[in-house]
């Protein structure tokens, strides 16, 4: 779950990851993670010191760990958790002993003192918990996906106007990897010119054994192209600077997974913005002979010039993820982007704070849910 899968940070994790990546988590694997975890941030991100209080609600994906240790790293003191689920609360409150069990969401969501609400609920339950929590004027941040449908999108888009609140989703494949952050800079920089397109590849491993029940319900995890590529769909907004796009096509299929018919492990999709294009797949094909629970990769083409991540492994070459390719006029280099800082727990606190929207504009927020939304609906069947 979001350990292993936001888990570029090594793939010495891997065993771990694996087992978490988005389904049903052992509570041996969180603590292994948790503890590797813990301690590959601290090398390069100082725990700042508390700034505001956080709580968590719905924990049903293990991408709550990283979503906890971002805003702790910013400077967020988590306060109190809630969830139905025994063994997930069980798991959890091993790792944050210093954190209050709430009897009810209601103990939380009436806590005045708690400004940011933090979930993993089940993917199609996150948009209806978030438009509570801003109703009671807090913040939320979501795991990806954050909304599942047009419908819920609307009334996301428009109790977030009334309330002013912050809805924040956690698109961990940019804002939890180091070498995404160091493309980021990179291109606001020039290195490439200016950004004509995107590639975004998404693959998983399935490791079905250790999926919940819901994973493979489609109203539930809201289809291969709203939940994974959704991560994409922000990477292409965000690295060519488009304000407006459009989905030029979709498809997607079940190839090989009949025993859950309900089920997608295949899509792809073909962008327009106004600031360049992008193709982006995702899949549930990865083999078990890697070493990490996807390689996923992002190429950015320039006019001058192109940058390719890999983001959780350079396969069959060096050790660990976070690997920058950046080929230019001038020459071709490696960077090295295991030691890059991450800045999205520290801006998401900032904004909560100061009502700004430095972590990331609520409109990209909206609109690369949008176009995953729009792609998943409008696909075509392969």
């Amino acid at each position: 779950m979001n350990n292993n899968r936001r888990d570029f940070i090594k793939n010495s994790l891997s065993s771990a990851a694996g087992i978490v990546v988005a389904g049903g988590v052992t509570q041996d694997a969180l603590a292994d993670f948790s503890k590797s975890y813990k301690n590959i941030y601290l090398k390069t991100n100082k725990l700042a010191e508390p700034r505001i209080k956080f709580a968590v609600i719905g924990m049903n994906h293990g991408h709550i760990y990283g979503q906890v240790e971002a805003v702790i790293r910013g400077g967020g003191q988590l306060v109190s958790f809630y969830a139905k689920e025994a063994d997930l609360v069980s798991a959890f409150a091993k790792k944050y002993p210093q954190a209050k069990q709430a009897l009810s969401e209601n103990e939380i969501l009436e806590d005045k003192s708690i400004q940011l609400v933090l979930s993993s609920a089940i993917a199609n339950e996150r948009a209806p918990l978030g438009i509570r929590v801003m109703k009671h004027g807090k913040d939320f941040m979501a795991d990806k996906p954050g909304i599942t449908t047009l419908e819920q999108l609307s009334e996301v888009r428009k109790v977030q106007k009334e309330t002013k609140r912050i809805y924040s989703i956690m698109f961990s494949e940019r804002f939890e990897n180091r070498a995404t952050v160091k493309a980021g800079e990179l291109v606001k920089a020039g290195a490439i010119g200016k950004v004509v397109q995107t590639i975004g590849l998404g693959p998983h491993k399935m490791n079905a054994p250790t999926r919940p029940a819901w994973f493979f319900n489609k109203e539930q995890f809201g289809g291969i192209i709203c939940d994974i590529a959704s991560h994409q769909c922000d990477q292409f907004l965000f690295f060519t600077g488009s304000t407006q796009a459009e989905v030029v096509t979709s498809q997607i299929g079940n190839v090989n997974h009949p025993q859950y018919p309900q089920f997608e492990d295949f899509g792809d999709l073909i962008l327009k913005g106004n600031g360049g294009t992008g193709y982006i797949r995702v899949d549930w094909f990865s083999p078990d002979g890697l070493k990490t629970w996807g390689d996923g990769r992002l190429t950015i083409l320039g006019t001058e010039g192109y940058i390719e991540i890999r983001k959780n492994i350079d396969i069959a070459g060096r050790e660990g993820g976070n690997h920058l390719f950046l080929v230019n006029q001038k020459d071709t280099q490696y960077i090295d982007c295991s030691q890059v800082v991450l800045p999205y727990g520290t801006l998401l606190v900032d904004d909560v704070l100061n009502r700004t929207e430095t972590a990331m504009p609520q409109a990209h927020c909206f609109l690369a849910t949008e176009l995953a939304i729009k792609a998943q609906k409008n696909a075509k069947k392969i």
